[in-house]
């Protein structure tokens, strides 16, 4: 059996095709010879079949064999690429296998964190792409990092130490002076303190939330809408509580950024060297829009809106938001994150949050999305390109 890799198993899923079936198969390639490829090719397909607590143990198990893999050969001349990660589930890393499917890159992984320092030897690489994503639990290997890379003789791509920032609590005092854009402010709180709240033992104001109500709320550390809620009033935070087991928090004020038709259009947007891309746009009744989900399948008008978004963006969306974006950009100093975002009625834009780990492919349905395999390949395209600017000494602005 081949190595998987996530994009082909990404396009496997989202088009309906079960692949618990290679589990069965790489268990018994592993019982037989344990190969650090296979257990990882193994621990990939327990993430995307939702057994977590399997898939880090059998990560584990990899990484204690060896801690660099070849992801993809891109033949003799090719483009080199050196990329970090950390060991973590599928939003702790740029899904850059995604993003580089089928380009001609010869790309190694070198996997850090604890117990897994620097190496001494490195494959041959002419540049380094730190693909590690933002969380609490990755301050410490990117300060780290941060160290190692500054005496790197080659290009690094995504420096360490502007990644922290992208956090939500971080964004909004990097983002909220910038013209033309609205974030809300985002708190960090704990159960005990919710709770106090919920029974009316706290106000806002006295514990220290600038916040009014409805707020929102999640479990620090969540992605995808898991654990994100609205609260209307306290009986709605008693409610939520009793649902979600964590003890720590983010809260921010809900802003209503609904358009004059009543539903929800929510963008994910992300930048390369700068330059602003649509990877989707979700329009929904509800407030909380994922993508790709059913009102999206369900309405053939929501997807041509989607891909009139895409083919008119620059001279759309980018031109109106033109401000913004670049204010964006000069602040993150990375070169290449993306954000979710919306409208304001008065024309704003509004940032929901900042990440270089965001799920963006090309393994969408053709048939019910055919404008969108191109758009992600111009991203792509313009991701290579950033790889051999910078190999060549050039930066693109």
């Amino acid at each position: 059996m081949n190595s998987f890799g996530l994009s082909q198993l990404l396009r496997q899923s989202l088009q309906g095709q079960d692949i618990t079936h290679y589990r069965t198969e790489l268990l018994q390639k592993a019982s037989q010879s344990p190969d650090a490829q296979t257990l990882l090719d193994l621990s990939l397909i327990m993430q995307m079949t939702f057994q977590n607590e399997q898939a880090a143990a059998l990560l584990d198990a990899a990484l204690s064999l060896q801690q660099t893999f070849n992801l993809a050969r891109g033949g003799k001349d090719a483009l080199r690429l050196l990329v970090v990660k950390t060991p973590g589930d599928l939003t702790a890393n740029t899904p850059i296998e995604c993003i580089l499917e089928n380009a001609p890159v010869n790309m190694d992984v070198v996997y850090v964190g604890p117990g897994l320092p620097w190496p001494a030897t490195l494959p041959p690489h002419d540049l380094i792409f730190v693909a590690i994503g933002e969380a609490d639990t990755h301050t410490a290997i990117l300060a780290q990092l941060a160290e190692v890379l500054a005496h790197s003789p080659t290009p690094v791509l995504n420096k360490p130490q502007y990644i922290p920032q992208l956090s939500r609590s971080a964004a909004f005092d990097l983002l909220h002076t910038v013209p033309g854009l609205q974030m809300a402010q985002t708190y960090r709180t704990d159960r005990p303190t919710l709770q106090k709240l919920a029974a009316g033992q706290t106000t806002l104001d006295a514990a220290g939330l600038n916040l009014a109500y409805p707020f929102i709320v999640r479990p620090l550390g969540l992605h995808g809408g898991i654990g994100l809620c609205k609260i209307e009033k306290p009986e709605d935070l008693s409610a939520y509580l009793a649902q979600v087991e964590a003890e720590l928090f983010f809260v921010a004020n809900f802003i209503n950024y609904a358009s004059d038709d009543g539903l929800f259009r929510k963008y994910r947007v992300v930048l390369v060297e700068g330059k602003a891309y649509l990877a989707h746009m979700g329009i929904s009744s509800h407030w909380m829009v994922h993508y790709p989900y059913r009102e999206m399948k369900e309405f053939a008008s929501r997807r041509m809106e989607e891909a009139q978004a895409m083919l008119h963006f620059d001279q759309a969306f980018g031109q109106r938001h033109a401000v913004a974006l670049r204010g964006i950009y000069d602040a993150v100093k990375l070169d290449y994150f993306g954000f979710d975002c919306a409208e304001t009625a008065d024309g704003d834009l509004l940032i929901f949050e900042l990440s270089n780990a965001l799920i963006i492919h090309a393994c969408d349905d053709e048939a019910m999305f055919p404008y969108k395999i191109p758009q992600m390949h111009k991203i792509f395209s313009a991701f290579y390109a950033m790889l051999q600017n910078r190999v060549a000494g050039r930066t693109a602005v």
